[in-house]
């Protein structure tokens, strides 16, 4: 090879410059000191922006090692290129450090420094930089502007962009593309629409794909999906390419703006293969309900980050679908993608879900750990949402007193969690603590509490804590907080009082609350508010079974018949299905459903065997079946053998026989349990010995040693 000099040095390096080859102007760098070659100021300032574009600090600190030792670092250009890396590989302060050693600083010194804050998020430090430039007589360049601005966006500070807006025009650069770019995007992030708007009018000549997508991102923003759709179809019509930022943007707006016409655009520009816009397709699809959609968008996503296998996992957690989301996790880790907080919390919210083994829970719990997360406050507070659905509030309790930082979705999990295992004062100790430190609250920790209050009777507290949200803490009840203190009072027996809130109400009542009340219309025999409630339940929701079954329920225990039939009968002509009770339980990582007197069993000849074992030690005990809970106008030997079927006894027969003497059972039921089942299972858990979980539709109930959690109050 012929000796090389600068000058044919200079030239690869432009060449490679030119050619984005960063690595060979690097390679370059080194070999130059190898050939005995010195560095001149710039191939020092090549070889830093190259360090800076790939974020390559080790080999950008090595350059600024040799810059020193040359005796070149005085040069400005030079010191620029040093500060530009610095800046990148994200040590602003010693980007600051060179910045402030600096003889003479250009106006490039200047907009380097500020650029280099406000990428590292120091907004407020870059605009006092600003400042500080315009006080020593430096005047502002195009670029100045343009980071001057960001600035403003940044902070959301609309009164310094409008002095920035008129230093533009003043300074010659009101036409310029760049700064009103920047001004629009600024007015945007300000919330002030009308006036971007006017500005964009303004800007005919100098619009682009950025200032399109930056006024459609502001619409969606501030609600206006319409204008944004509209304004999506003028940039288009105009001869504007949507980029993959703009595609980002516009399906935000999903379902309002549909994911099926976009995804069409896509497929022509093969976008939907890029990270970022497959990850807001799949989530569009989301949106609308197309799991299926957003699983055949994953799939094309040519190189999935964590973004996009967190949005997936999201997808399957918003279907309820345990499997996929399961499946999915394990693929991810099949593939080396570390998960991050996020990914973590989405798969222990899934875990949470009435489908969900217990065991599965733990599992990610583990996998928390391993990999460092479970301290990170969403990962911590999902699993406290997920111990206590699955009925292990003592472990939720552990890990809200291991949090080194809460935010309010952990306090309200934790009171809810209390509130829904039947430890009303535990709730309401919390609540309590949360005072004491002064925190934020809102609906949701109130509903916490007079949840607490409901299940455990204290209507008066109830009351009180309603009136506290109201008067003290200025939240407007939500429909979930009067439909709780519906339920108050309707456990409680006070339906007039219930009925008084209902009409009572600053809206029209929904079928939640209707339903609530006809339940506890069921619960105490009354047939002429139960009436009312059905009526209005079987308006809003007429496929709804509850209403016909809650209903028909009441005439038959007020043993009126005939009512009950032309109920029955109403719900046959409606083609309505009454929702099955099942009952679940989870043994050896395997969950079996019961429905009642279920014989599909494989085990079926033991659980009746166990049954009418456990029917002897019940008579031994003094037990006498409440045929009250049978509905049906049937002979009385015939309602008792219905009642020892039931599909939670079945389930806790099979826990029985498959299980280690003295370990705790964990059943799941859909419906509420009734109140002969639950005498059971308080003496069940005295005569085995076994402390039994039973989670029904409304709340936990914790069996042990012949009583319950609940205080028989639910």
């Amino acid at each position: 090879m012929p000796q090389r000099n600068v000058s044919t040095l200079i030239a690869l390096f432009t060449g490679y410059m030119q050619n984005g080859l960063q690595d060979e102007i690097l390679d370059l760098f080194f070999q130059m000191q190898c050939e005995g070659i010195r560095p001149n100021s710039f191939t020092f300032a090549t070889a830093l922006a190259s360090a800076a574009a790939q974020g390559e600090l080790q080999k950008g600190r090595m350059v600024h090692g040799q810059l020193i030792k040359s005796g070149n670092e005085s040069a400005v250009f030079v010191c620029n290129s040093l500060m530009n890396m610095y800046s990148k590989c994200r040590l602003i302060k010693n980007s600051k450090l060179v910045f402030e050693g600096m003889e003479y600083r250009n106006s490039i010194s200047w907009n380097s420094m500020m650029a280099g804050l406000v990428s590292n998020g120091s907004y407020s430090e870059a605009l006092k930089l600003y400042f500080q430039m315009r006080a020593e007589g430096i005047k502002p360049t195009q670029s100045s502007f343009v980071t001057a601005i960001n600035i403003c966006s940044n902070l959301k500070n609309l009164v310094f962009a409008r002095q920035l807006h008129g230093c533009v025009v003043k300074e010659g650069y009101g036409l310029d593309g760049n700064s009103l770019t920047a001004l629009l995007v600024a007015y945007i992030k300000c919330a002030e629409m009308e006036e971007a708007f006017k500005l964009f009018t303004l800007m005919a000549e100098t619009r682009n794909v950025v200032s399109f997508t930056a006024l459609i991102g502001g619409y969606i923003q501030n609600g206006n999906n319409d204008k944004a759709a509209i304004l999506f179809s003028e940039m288009r019509k105009d001869g504007f390419d949507p980029n993959d930022f703009t595609y980002s943007t516009i399906l935000t707006a999903a379902p309002m703006i549909s994911p099926y016409l976009i995804h069409g655009l896509l497929i022509k520009t093969r976008y939907e293969c890029f990270p970022s816009v497959g990850t807001a397709l799949l989530d569009a699809y989301t949106k609308v309900g197309n799991i299926h959609a957003a699983s055949m968008v994953f799939e094309n996503i040519e190189e999935k980050d964590i973004v996009a296998w967190s949005a997936m996992l999201g997808s399957y957690a918003q279907a309820g679908d345990t499997e996929g989301s399961i499946k999915l996790f394990k693929a991810m880790a099949r593939e080396g993608v570390v998960p991050n907080e996020f990914t973590l919390s989405s798969i222990i919210n899934v875990c949470a879900g009435i489908t969900a083994a217990v065991d599965q829970g733990r599992q990610f719990h583990a996998e928390s750990i391993k990999f460092r997360q479970h301290d990170n406050i969403c990962v911590s507070s999902a699993l406290i949402t997920m111990y206590a659905k699955k009925g292990s509030i003592e472990n939720a309790y552990k890990i809200f007193q291991k949090q080194s930082a809460r935010d309010l979705v952990s306090w309200n999990s934790m009171i809810s969690g209390f509130a829904q295992h039947g430890y009303g004062k535990s709730a309401l100790d919390i609540f309590r603590d949360m005072e004491a430190r002064g925190l934020e609250m809102d609906d949701i920790t109130f509903l916490g509490v007079i949840m607490a209050c409901t299940h455990t009777g204290l209507v008066e507290e109830g009351k009180r804590y309603f009136n506290l949200m109201v008067k003290n803490h200025g939240i407007c009840p939500t429909m979930e907080v009067y439909a709780c203190m519906v339920d108050l009072y309707g456990r409680a027996g006070k339906l007039e009082e219930a009925m008084k809130l209902i009409n009572g109400m600053p809206f029209e009542a929904d079928a939640m609350v209707w339903r609530i009340l006809l339940g506890v219309c069921r619960v105490h025999r009354n047939v002429e508010l139960g009436e009312i409630a059905a009526e209005n339940l079987i308006k809003l929701e007429p496929q709804d079974s509850a209403a016909y079954v809650l209903l028909s329920n009441i005439y038959a225990a007020a043993g009126e018949w005939e009512k009950k039939g032309k109920i029955r009968k109403l719900m046959d002509d409606r083609r309505v299905k009454k929702e099955a009770g099942l009952s679940w339980i989870q043994v050896k990582n395997k969950v079996h459903a019961f429905i009642a007197s279920d014989t599909s069993h494989s085990l079926s000849d033991q659980i009746y065997r166990k049954l009418e074992e456990i029917k002897l030690k019940l008579k031994e005990k003094g037990y006498v079946p409440n045929t009250n809970f049978v509905l049906h106008d049937l002979e009385h030997e015939h309602k008792e053998a219905l009642l020892a079927q039931h599909s939670e006894r079945l389930a806790i027969a099979f826990g029985l026989i498959s299980t280690p003497d003295g370990s705790p059972l964990q059943i799941v039921k859909n419906l509420r349990i009734c109140g002969d089942c639950h005498t059971v299972i308080k003496l069940v858990s005295e005569i085995e010995g076994r402390n039994i979980v039973v989670r029904d539709s409304n709340r936990f109930h914790h069996f042990k040693g012949g009583a319950c959690s609940c205080g028989d109050f639910w």
